[in-house]
């Protein structure tokens, strides 16, 4: 093992091969942060006029973008709208009051999974190159794959835009074909397909519906 413990270097227990991370402590969120992320994080249904900028969306996937997915294979693909145009083309695709949140939304976020997604492996984990082949030979288990992981993903995202400051509305009414033909049309996006509209900004105070109770931890929870 080595014995190289110099500040800033990383630790290793084989030549080339360094331990990341080294042996720093994960610490605790702070009341306010697990407030913010969990226990006062709510649905947004309306926002107020206050824009969402570029920098704002930026970094909520600078935040998103590095929580884990299964083997590291990260399928899930995000389109920002954020002019009326577009918002307008959106609402034409969501069902019933959706369409109105849409339309009324500083931004929104459209998150999508890339059916194609293990094309991508050998760059993102070399060591397991090889299951792009497995996944290639397999779409059932392709599907399965990358709709947990893009599942988990969309996820990230509420938190991340909780993080930064956004409240946001996720909704999974709408045409989701639709929405592929009408915003995906590019080389790089024939695979991408729609799994989530997700609205973002700035609540006002009629934003919330009252909370809905949560079930207990004795209904749920079991030990062994």
């Amino acid at each position: 093992m080595s014995t190289d413990t110099q500040p800033g270097r990383p630790t290793t227990d084989r030549p080339g091969v360094p331990r990341q991370g080294g042996r720093r402590p994960l610490l605790p969120l702070e009341d306010a942060g697990r407030a913010s992320l969990f226990t006062q994080a709510r649905t947004a249904n309306r926002f107020t006029d206050e824009p969402v900028s570029d920098a704002e969306l930026a970094e909520l996937w600078e935040l998103a973008r590095w929580a884990p997915t299964s083997a590291n294979t990260q399928p899930l693909r995000v389109l920002f709208v954020r002019t009326e145009e577009g918002r307008a083309r959106l609402a034409a695709r969501m069902a019933g009051g959706n369409r109105e949140r849409v339309e009324g939304a500083p931004a929104v976020a459209v998150l999508a999974v890339d059916r194609r997604f293990h094309t991508r492996i050998p760059e993102v984990m070399p060591p397991m190159a090889q299951l792009q082949d497995a996944l290639e030979a397999d779409p059932a288990m392709r599907e399965g794959m990358g709709g947990f992981s893009a599942a988990m993903q969309a996820g990230y995202v509420l938190l991340a835009a909780r993080a930064v400051g956004l409240a946001a509305g996720p909704m999974a009414g709408f045409d989701a074909d639709g929405v592929d033909a009408d915003f995906f049309t590019g080389p790089d996006e024939e695979h991408w397909h729609a799994v989530l509209v997700v609205t973002l900004g700035h609540p006002d105070e009629g934003s919330y519906r009252p909370r809905m109770p949560r079930l207990a931890a004795e209904d749920v929870v079991r030990w062994a």
